[in-house]
């Protein structure tokens, strides 16, 4: 293995495949737990699986392990595929990312925090950002639900803590 022209082979029907990081044990035992995954779901015969096994265990790079795992299942999933992919021992690694946050639902917040700290000024934007971000996490599909509400009831709290204290000074006044 000393050849410096050695250079990793891709699974067979795999193309495009270019060198990449040396593989850690931890990288091999994540691919070893899809191959696992796939088998017990009855997408490779036993012959294929034990080669691919084989592969896994001798890999160098991440890249040749890539190309192992590629053809499997191993992005998004319904919720309930999800639960059996963990009860098979799949590592969070090859699972689906969280979705991303809506910008608008942080705007939201800290607006709605930033009411503390300007006298109410921030509190209809916050209140604003909070209903438009609500409507696109909904549309997208997007994660930030609890921030959108956190900064719409910090909006509208200090609008109504504003308008009580007009009241109550007009009030007062007559």
């Amino acid at each position: 293995m000393s050849n410096p022209s050695w250079q990793p082979v891709p699974w067979p029907g795999h193309q495009g495949h270019q060198p990449s990081m040396l593989a850690a044990h931890a990288d091999r035992e994540r691919a070893v737990d899809v191959l696992r995954a796939g088998f017990a779901e009855g997408r490779m015969q036993q012959s294929e699986y034990e080669r691919r096994i084989e592969r896994a265990y001798q890999a160098r790079t991440v890249g040749e392990l890539t190309t192992l795992v590629a053809d499997l299942p191993q992005g998004p999933a319904p919720q309930q595929q999800f639960q059996q992919q963990q009860m098979m021992g799949v590592p969070r690694t090859f699972l689906p990312p969280p979705p991303p946050t809506n910008g608008k639902a942080i705007g939201a917040l800290v607006c709605g925090v930033g009411t503390f700290f300007s006298a109410g000024v921030s509190a209809i934007p916050a209140v604003i950002l909070g209903h438009m971000a609500r409507k696109e996490i909904r549309e997208r599909g997007e994660s930030g639900d609890g921030m959108a509400v956190g900064g719409l009831v910090l909006g509208w709290l200090s609008v109504a803590f504003w308008v009580l204290l007009i009241v109550a000074i007009v009030a007062s006044g007559s």
